[in-house]
This record gives C-alpha cells, sequence and structure tokens, in this order.
C-alpha cells in the first residue's frame, strides 16, 4: 500500500514542475526564495534545473533593468531622443544607399546580358529561329520557377522576343503568364536595346505563327 507521505511527495513535486514550466524565459518574476529552498531540501528538482532557474532569473532580471532604463531615458531626455532620431535617419539612409547600389548593380547585370546575348547573335533561318525559339522560351519557363534565376530567365525570354517575328504579340503572352518579377527585367532588356521593336508585324515570308507552339506559354 502507498503511504500518505509518498502521494504528498509526489503531489509536491508535480506542483513543483508546473511552477518551474510557467517561470521558463517567459516569465520575468523571480523564482521565491523559500520555494526554492524547500524544493532543493527536498531533492525534488535535479541540480542542474535550479542552475537553469538561476540563469534564466538573471537574464530576465537584466533585460528588465535594461527596458526601465531605456524608457526612462527617452522620456526624460531630449538629447538621448534626438540621437534616437537621428541614429534612425542614419539607418534608414543607409538602407536606401544599399538598395540604389542594389538596383545599379542589377542594371549593369542586365546591360551586361543583352550585349553578350546580342554579340553571340541570332539565327537568321526561319527553321533555326523556330528551333532557338522553343529553346529559349522553354529555358526562360523553367528558370522563371526559381527566384534566383530571375535574370537569366528574363534572358531567355528576350532572346526568344528577338527572332518571333511579332514582338508585340509575343510581349502580351509574357505579360499573361510570365511572372512579375521576370517581366520588370525583360522590360529593361527591352529598353536597353534600342534595335528591338516591339510594335513590328510579321513580314511576307517570314515565320508562319501557326507553326510555332508557345511552349508552355498558353
Amino acid at each position: 500500500m502507498v503511504q500518505t507521505s509518498t502521494v504528498v511527495t509526489a503531489s509536491v513535486a508535480t506542483a513543483a514542475a508546473a511552477v518551474v514550466g510557467m517561470l521558463r524565459p517567459s516569465s520575468s518574476f523571480p523564482f521565491p526564495t523559500f520555494i526554492a529552498r524547500h524544493f532543493q531540501s527536498s531533492n525534488l528538482l535535479p541540480r542542474r534545473s535550479w542552475n537553469y532557474i538561476a540563469h534564466v532569473t538573471e537574464a530576465n532580471t537584466a533585460t528588465a533593468a535594461y527596458v526601465a532604463w531605456f524608457d526612462y531615458r527617452r522620456r526624460s531626455q531630449a538629447d538621448f531622443r534626438r540621437n534616437l532620431r537621428r541614429n534612425e535617419r542614419r539607418q534608414a539612409r543607409a538602407e536606401k544607399e544599399e538598395a540604389e547600389a542594389s538596383t545599379r548593380r542589377q542594371r549593369d547585370a542586365i546591360k551586361l546580358k543583352v550585349d553578350e546575348a546580342k554579340e553571340e547573335g541570332f539565327p537568321a533561318g526561319v527553321e533555326e529561329r523556330e528551333a532557338y525559339f522553343n529553346e529559349q522560351v522553354m529555358s526562360g519557363e523553367m528558370l522563371s520557377s526559381d527566384p534566383s534565376k530571375a535574370v537569366e530567365s528574363a534572358l531567355a525570354f528576350y532572346k526568344g522576343l528577338k527572332v518571333y517575328p511579332a514582338p508585340g504579340d509575343l510581349i502580351k503572352i509574357y505579360d499573361s503568364t510570365v511572372p512579375k518579377p521576370i517581366l520588370d527585367i525583360l522590360a529593361e532588356m527591352i529598353a536597353y536595346d534600342s534595335s528591338l521593336d516591339i510594335r513590328a508585324r510579321p513580314a511576307a515570308g517570314g515565320i508562319n505563327l501557326g507553326d510555332i507552339p508557345n511552349v508552355g506559354l498558353d
């Protein structure tokens, strides 16, 4: 038969575990000393649990003290408030400058890609243009699923546009099927390439649009 003292001890241990659980990092109140002494003397929790409680209590106390100190200075000291605002403006300016630098780097990379594609040249024969178009559109579609390949995907769609007989019509297809971030890059490529006229219409004897499938763009 289980002794009454054993049952009481087990109940106290359960309650102690619940108290400890409530006092983990989210709590900012110190663990009551008299309760800690009672539980320690009863050996109801291992020593490392008490060490953990002590560390958490010290950390929470330090955090609460810092928050109170910071709030007091913010409310009572004009110089402190001015420094905070100055630091916020400095941080915002640094972030803006970094964003602008990143945009410039991307534009330079886009121009370089277009220049390289133009130097490589584009096929002239009808059959070669058809095969090239299909290859580039398929490549652009596959690359578009990877956000880190947005420039490469846009370049592939740009190359397809260069050999398509009605670029304006193809742009409409792109506009409804290609992800917007890639479309934005493609727009920069088109703006940079002054030789690409998206208003051009198919010439007589050119590629038969009915013979070229819209690969992945339906």
